[in-house]
């Protein structure tokens, strides 16, 4: 995941869509585990389709990528869906930039990466460096995001 500002369009999570192009999005050496490397590149390019319709501010382009129970836990507690949705939809909430700070390790299981972000709520700018999981689940053949978690992440020792 660059700088996700770029790219449009529904979830690439077709049997089709072979956008790999990550290498091994594990974190570890050479294949990725179960031989799944499908799945994998599927995820990765899912993960960062998902991350452009974030910066996009396009609540319909996001919505398509959350499972319909999707909620994001984060310090203030826990924000659905429809909640999320209707502070994009409404421009209390927008993104300017989303971008990865480590590499992400996808299992079929979730994603877990450290990324930044710029964004506006209420107006008022703020910059976040934080710990993601997002949690897929794959229904009738496409992934969706079913949870979110952000943790901040701390400053290094002796800063």
């Amino acid at each position: 995941m660059g700088d996700s500002g770029d790219r449009a369009g529904p979830p690439p999570d077709s049997r089709d869509d072979d956008s790999g192009g990550h290498g091994n999005r594990d974190g570890g050496p050479g294949t990725v585990p179960d031989g799944r490397a499908d799945d994998h590149a599927r995820l990765a390019s899912v993960v960062d389709a998902w991350a452009a319709a974030i910066v996009a501010n396009d609540a319909d382009r996001i919505g398509a990528f959350m499972a319909d129970e999707w909620v994001i836990v984060s310090g203030a507690g826990i924000t659905d869906r429809d909640a999320s949705l209707a502070f994009v939809a409404s421009g209390d909430l927008t993104h300017s930039a989303m971008r990865a700070v480590t590499p992400p390790r996808i299992r079929v299981h979730g994603d877990t990466v450290r990324i930044t972000n710029t964004a506006r709520y209420g107006g008022r700018r703020f910059d976040a460096d934080e710990w993601t999981t997002d949690v897929f689940v794959r229904r009738d053949g496409h992934w969706r995001c079913a949870l979110s978690h952000i943790t901040p992440a701390a400053p290094p020792q002796g800063s």
